[in-house]
């Protein structure tokens, strides 16, 4: 936003366009489930699966073939009003901006779906610039379809530059609601040398010292390896730059869907780094999702026992025989709140939340 007043970052920019929102929503997106609208088996399993996700995202972009972009398009717009969507959010993930199906997929879903579409996911985001162009886009297309509130941006970080630029793309707009590391793409155009779609490598490793007897290493002894994750600098500096503009980071797709133990470890691995969510590919990996990005009820209970002791929130006490201070307090909350939000629209959890008992 160069050149311009800080204030003018919350003005609409389009005449006629909802006010942009100052706070992004903190809404349940556990499992952001990918399916290919212009697939009429797939799409006709769309409306049963409302309310067990809590994002279903009509594909147009990879996976799509060239010659099934325009039935994608078509079907995402029969099936995003022939739905009740309910707590369920619709995503939709555009073609690339330097492809020819962009700007047909944005003045189409626009004035069609707008009013039930949630969120454009915006694949290879190279910098703010590419933000900005969906941005002033949407506005005109919002002021022009009487939408009453704006569509929110997320973009998928799959280029070396839009890692580089990853700070200036996340503050880019009020639009932003999030990024998404999009692990294939991003290895290709690194040069990395691994053909999974995310996930660790076995030949990405540490091995641990030889032994040694007085002094001399024994080169020839048995020595454990340890595997490490391909994507822990990636993810961590995504969430750092979600943190500081207030919008929410993702891991995106794991591509063996036969590996559910691994596709589980990785998800993990994200949430406990600061993720709010996944991609899934496959309905077994929405379980998954929404396993491991909600708080074990040992963790909430946990934090809520936290947040009670601690009263105002200043001191420090000893509970378990482990120091708990202000620091413990704001980790415990981020836990106590998430449980909050993902109660409200999931009933199990509800269940299992309220049914904690949390001792002195």
């Amino acid at each position: 936003m160069t050149g311009k007043s800080a204030k003018d970052f919350f003005r609409p920019l389009a005449v006629g366009a909802p006010e942009p929102l100052r706070e992004i929503p903190a809404r349940p997106s556990r499992a952001i489930h990918f399916f290919d609208p212009s697939n009429e088996k797939m799409a006709a399993k769309i409306p049963g699966m409302v309310g067990t996700v809590d994002v279903l995202l009509g594909n147009l972009e990879d996976a799509i073939k060239a010659d099934n972009k325009v039935a994608a398009r078509e079907g995402l717009v029969k099936i995003a009003q022939g739905t009740d969507w309910g707590a369920t959010q619709l995503w939709t993930r555009i073609n690339a901006l330097d492809s020819p199906w962009v700007l047909d997929d944005l003045t189409t879903l626009v004035p069609e779906i707008g009013d039930r579409l949630e969120v454009v996911m915006v694949p290879k985001v190279q910098g703010a610039d590419d933000i900005h162009y969906v941005d002033r886009i949407l506005a005109q297309l919002e002021a022009k379809a009487g939408l009453g509130r704006p569509i929110l941006v997320h973009a998928i970080l799959e280029t070396a530059r839009g890692v580089a630029n990853v700070e200036e793309i996340a503050g880019a707009s009020p639009r932003m609601q999030g990024l998404s590391l999009g692990p294939a793409d991003l290895a290709a155009d690194r040069r990395m040398k691994t053909t999974r779609v995310g996930g660790g490598h076995p030949g990405y490793l540490v091995r641990e010292d030889p032994p040694r007897t007085d002094g001399v290493a024994n080169l020839e002894a048995r020595r454990a390896t340890y595997q490490q994750d391909l994507w822990h600098y990636t993810i961590a500096r995504m969430v750092d730059a979600c943190a500081m503009h207030g919008i929410y980071p993702y891991y995106g797709p794991f591509g063996d869907i036969s590996d559910v133990v691994a596709c589980e470890d990785q998800f993990r691995n994200a949430f406990l780094l600061g993720c709010v969510g996944a991609w899934s590919l496959h309905p077994k990996q929405i379980a998954i999702a929404n396993r491991v990005f909600s708080p074990s009820v040992e963790d909430v209970r946990h934090a809520r026992r936290v947040v009670k002791a601690m009263g105002d929130g200043t001191g420090a006490v000893m509970l378990d025989g482990k120091m708990e201070d202000d620091a413990s307090v704001k980790q415990c909350l981020v836990m106590v709140e998430l449980a909050e939000q993902l109660a409200r629209v999931d009933p199990e959890l509800k269940r299992q939340y309220d049914a904690i008992e949390v001792d002195e």
